[in-house]
């Protein structure tokens, strides 16, 4: 798994709060784990505002909690203040294998914590990337087996999967499963894709992916039926969403997952599902967290609602 961010987000109370605590008046205090976590996001971030935004702070209260925890240690700097940002110096480098020991047991402990709770109220934050936030979404109020009343559903989209060991998510439904963590994973089932275009349309053009994002198995396919064919390209754009707008409007065909592209009225499709993009989802979710009674109830939920919609994820109309 590719970590991320170093910070668990705040939500409700099934998530960890993150009060603000100040510099002790006499300039030297005990040792405060939410500043070592500020510590260790302004040596990974680099500065005190991309710190905060890793941590869902301000940054005031970053600038704050670093000097807390450099007057810990006597009020040495522990960073050198250069125009492109911050860099620990040498006596900053000789604290962070220790501060990372602490981040580990302190977040096994929150994580073990949280899933002592029975209650089934809170926020559960999951990392999705573009189709599985749409699919979660359009489908939280129509599902047969809703979420329990006290949950909210927090929907964090990016290319990478969170990092669940620091609880930058409760878990994740991705379209790749990790290769190592102490990690659950199960397979979910498969968003089938074919073909679109706006009804009606002539346009033979595509609409597609970045050259940066050429990898990806859907740009592999088009650009393959590019170079057969001939066939020119309208968009290029960097997002499914952009595709689909732009698919709609008339510009061109492009890939869309059958439960998006069969659903839409201004859509008709042009080929069968095509099997080699087919893309498969995973739940995975941290071992610590998985028979925490929120989390277990999302993941019931989530496997639920792909065993409910399980024909329009095929594609079969």
């Amino acid at each position: 798994m590719v970590p991320l961010d170093d910070a668990p987000v705040p939500g409700a109370e099934f998530r960890r709060s993150q009060a603000p605590r100040g510099v002790p008046a006499n300039g030297v205090g005990s040792m405060d784990w939410d500043d070592v976590r500020v510590f260790l996001a302004v040596a990974r971030h680099g500065s005190l505002r991309a710190a905060g935004r890793a941590l869902g702070l301000s940054q005031p209260t970053i600038g704050r909690r670093l000097a807390a925890f450099e007057a810990t240690f006597g009020g040495p700097t522990l960073f050198d203040r250069l125009p492109e940002g911050l860099r620990l110096n040498a006596a900053g480098e000789r604290l962070v294998a220790a501060a990372e020991g602490v981040e580990r047991a302190a977040l096994m402990l929150e994580r073990r914590r949280a899933a002592s709770s029975p209650e089934l109220s809170g926020t559960v934050r999951v990392s999705v990337g573009e189709w599985a936030a749409s699919f979660l979404s359009r489908n939280l109020g129509a599902a047969a087996t809703p979420l329990p009343e006290g949950i909210t559903l927090e929907l964090v989209e990016s290319q990478q999967t969170a990092n669940l060991a620091r609880r930058e998510a409760d878990l994740a439904v991705r379209h790749h499963p990790p290769e190592g963590g102490d990690l659950y994973v199960a397979k979910l089932g498969e968003f089938a894709c074919a073909v679109y275009r706006r009804a009606g349309s002539a346009s033979d053009a595509w609409v597609t992916y970045t050259e940066e994002q050429a990898h990806y198995p859907t740009a592999r396919w088009v650009l393959q039926r590019v170079r057969e064919a001939g066939d020119p390209i309208a968009l290029r754009a960097s997002t499914a969403t952009m595709h689909l707008a732009a698919i709609r409007a008339g510009a061109g065909r492009g890939i869309q997952p059958c439960f998006i592209g069969d659903d839409d009225k201004l859509l008709e499709r042009l080929t069968a599902p095509i099997p080699e993009i087919a893309a498969e989802y995973w739940v995975i979710v941290h071992r610590d967290l998985r028979r925490a009674a929120c989390v277990r109830a999302v993941i019931d939920w989530i496997r639920q609602l792909f065993h409910d919609q399980r024909d329009a994820l095929a594609g079969i109309r």
